[in-house]
């Protein structure tokens, strides 16, 4: 992640995934959704039919209350990689490209129906969610794919194009898909710093900024998987990908005494990934066996350079260099059979090896251009990882509307930090689970999950870096361990207006060894481990059809996410929330689909979050995003569409509070505020499918 000027918030982002339903385009009704004998609601392909959608991903937006969840690609292992989408019953065996990155590159005309249910069905990653969906294809041969081209602007009146295509081809048995991408993102914003001295609040600086951002973006990718009936089935998928990102700041700095500078921030930041893996399935003592194997490598290459100016000379100023390798292999095995006395039984193993090779050099610059390092704590370290896991899981219908799921995995570690530290640990851990479905008459779904889990960490995290953009010095911890957490989730969903659905979550966890951030001995803070802490979980959503108002092929999706978590601050020992945590996010949309027209509006924020440092609060916050959208299918398998993205030129803000010597003192000493406005961000998109 580049350092950018306004770090994003850390969290894992769930997307909304169900932004329209079903529309009618003529006087009489779409063909409805049906519930099958397990429950599960069914949506033909002709449901989606007002909407043209051109490949898998627009029809999987448009399921009605399905919330699409993003996984991080850097995850290591696969079982906690699974996300909530499976393809004709199976998960895909990639990792780095994203499901919906793979939805994407399917033709909307193979998608034959989509069922979403619970996730018991499809094995252990799956068992504890209330929500999965599965994705069936037709089997019809010959060649079918997308193509997408895209032109976007930002305030400065630069124009960045993308284009990506894919292609399907079956022959018999086999299924052959190939794609390819280039994007060309791109974000300019432009603002102040202010700087005052407390608690007088004196003036000590002010900068005007410009940020000027690119970041193209390459991918080739190809797949072939061969279906020969049940449990006799094979994938094997492999991806490149290249990306190069920069950024120029321009920075005049306006001191309160002594002349004026022109300051300047670049960042070079280049990444190659290049990914191989496949899955067997074959039949095995009345059920299947599935072997996973999956092979990655990831070279980094960036650049960080400031330096200050003044009338026209050099001052000198700072620059910081990574390169770093990482690697991952790992081998799965499932056995799974659906009927040993009424249980359905799964039973597994994974094994796991990860490396990181990183070596940060940082360095003070002088007016000259001569370079001296500036030694960092573990800016130089090989951070080894051997992981295994053992996994069971059973479950049975205890009624017809009732069904229990019990699981157990036992997970080892072996942890190795060699360079400028030197660590080994063993650990383990017992992380059992168990889920209680209930669906009764009238489409009600609850289910009730009780789950132990343990948090991965962050290789990086080991390492020490600096964010020159921030000013801030970053050390690594060689004896961070994961927090572990036990939690309860309780989800309550029923259809409402025909085809709409609202649902509520309710949860609780309670947490040991949060991860945040914590004081080291040479005076900087690094990720490590606090004490225990809680977390309170209430989410709901609705996604609702407005025809029964009058409002013909409109619909409205309302999502809000309240999570409370907290824990014992090491300096000023009372209870705060967890460091990059957003308290409250929410979003709304309204879509309307009129034949060949569509046009829709969304709003989408969070309420800011604060990142707790040994000497500083840095809080981040951000004005609520309006976007709005026109859409025209010429074709049934043409769609242009307009995007004016950030309608109210939402700001961001940054508060920098600074202490001294640390937070243990009760009021800060300095301040630092930062503004950015990206402005209205106009985009124009053409897809097209054929086959």
């Amino acid at each position: 992640m580049p350092a950018s000027p306004l770090p994003p918030m850390i969290r894992l982002r769930i997307r909304i995934a169900a932004i329209a339903g079903m529309a009618a385009i003529s006087a009489s009704p779409a063909v409805a959704q049906a519930t099958d004998a397990q429950g599960r609601l069914v949506y033909p392909a002709v449901f989606f039919t007002p909407f043209s959608p051109a490949n898998a991903l627009e029809i999987v937006k448009r399921v009605p209350g399905f919330v699409l969840e993003e996984v991080d690609e850097e995850i290591r292992g696969f079982s906690q990689a699974a996300g909530n989408v499976v393809i004709n019953g199976q998960r895909p065996s990639a990792k780095s490209d994203t499901i919906d990155v793979i939805l994407s590159r399917i033709p909307a005309n193979r998608v034959l129906r989509v069922e979403v249910g619970s996730g018991e069905r499809f094995g252990s990653d799956y068992s504890s969610k209330a929500q999965v969906l599965n994705l069936i294809l037709s089997d019809a041969g010959g060649l079918a794919g997308t193509v997408e081209a895209s032109l976007r602007r930002d305030f400065t009146g630069r124009i960045f194009p993308a284009g990506s295509a894919s292609a399907l081809i079956r022959r018999g048995r086999s299924t052959f898909n190939a794609a390819a991408s280039l994007t060309s993102e791109q974000s300019s914003d432009e603002g102040t710093d202010v700087i005052t001295i407390l608690p007088a609040g004196t003036l000590r600086e002010r900068r005007e900024k410009v940020n000027r951002i690119r970041e193209p973006f390459a991918t080739l990718s190809g797949s072939w998987s061969f279906d020969d009936g049940a449990n006799r089935t094979a994938h094997l998928n492999t991806r490149y990908s290249r990306n190069w990102f920069s950024l120029d700041q321009t920075n005049m700095v306006f001191p309160s005494s002594g002349p004026a500078r022109d300051d300047s921030l670049t960042q070079r930041y280049r990444r190659r990934d290049i990914e191989i893996g496949g899955d067997v399935t074959r039949p095995l003592a009345g059920g299947a066996i599935k072997l996973v194997g999956l092979v990655t490598r990831r070279r980094r290459n960036n650049d960080d350079v400031v330096l200050l100016r003044t009338g026209g000379a050099g001052l000198g100023g700072s620059e910081q260099l990574l390169e770093d390798r990482s690697e991952e292999s790992l081998l799965r095995l499932v056995w799974n059979r659906s009927n040993i006395g009424g249980w359905s039984v799964e039973l597994g193993t994974e094994a796991v090896l990860n490396r990181l090779d990183s070596d940060v050099g940082l360095f003070t610059v002088a007016a000259d251009g001569t370079r001296s390092r500036i030694d960092l704590p573990i800016d130089q370290a090989v951070v080894k990882e051997k992981r295994g896991e053992l996994f069971v899981n059973a479950g049975r219908p205890l009624s017809p509307s009732l069904r229990l799921d019990l699981g157990l995995t036992y997970e080892m570690s072996r942890l190795t930090v060699r360079g400028d530290a030197l660590a080994e640990r063993s650990l383990g851990f017992v992380k059992p689970k168990a889920i209680l479905d209930w669906r009764p008459r009238g489409g009600w779904h609850a289910q009730l999950s009780l789950s132990r889990t343990v948090a991965q960490l962050q290789f990086e995290d080991f390492i020490s870096s600096a964010t020159l953009s921030s000013e801030q010095v970053n050390g690594g911890n060689a004896n961070l361990v994961p927090q572990r957490a036990w939690e309860l989730l309780a989800t309550i969903e029923r259809p409402v207006l025909g085809d709409g659905l609202i649902k509520l979550e309710l949860g609780h966890n309670r947490i040991s060894r949060v991860q945040d951030r914590v004081p080291t001995p040479e005076g900087f803070d690094a990720p490590g481990n606090l004490g225990n802490g809680t977390q309170w979980i209430a989410r709901a959503k609705i996604d609702a059809p407005l025809r029964r108002i009058g409002i013909t092929g409109g619909r409205l999706t309302l999502f809000g996410s309240y999570i409370q978590n907290r824990v014992a601050d090491p300096y000023t020992l009372r209870e705060r929330p967890f460091s990059g945590d957003s308290a409250f996010s929410y979003e709304a949309e309204f879509r309307q689909d009129l034949g060949r027209l569509a046009w829709g509006v969304s709003v989408d924020g969070f309420t800011h979050f604060t990142t707790f440092r040994r000497d500083e609060l840095d809080r981040y916050a951000e004005q609520p995003t309006v976007d709005a959208f026109v859409e025209y299918r010429p074709t049934p398998r043409t769609t242009m569409n307009l995007t004016l993205g950030n309608l109210l030129q939402a700001k961001i803000s940054r508060k920098r509070s600074f202490f001294a010597p640390d937070r243990t003192m009760a009021d800060p000493n300095l301040r630092e505020v930062r503004y950015r406005n990206r402005h209205v961000l106009p985009a124009l998109k053409i897809k097209h499918s054929f086959g």
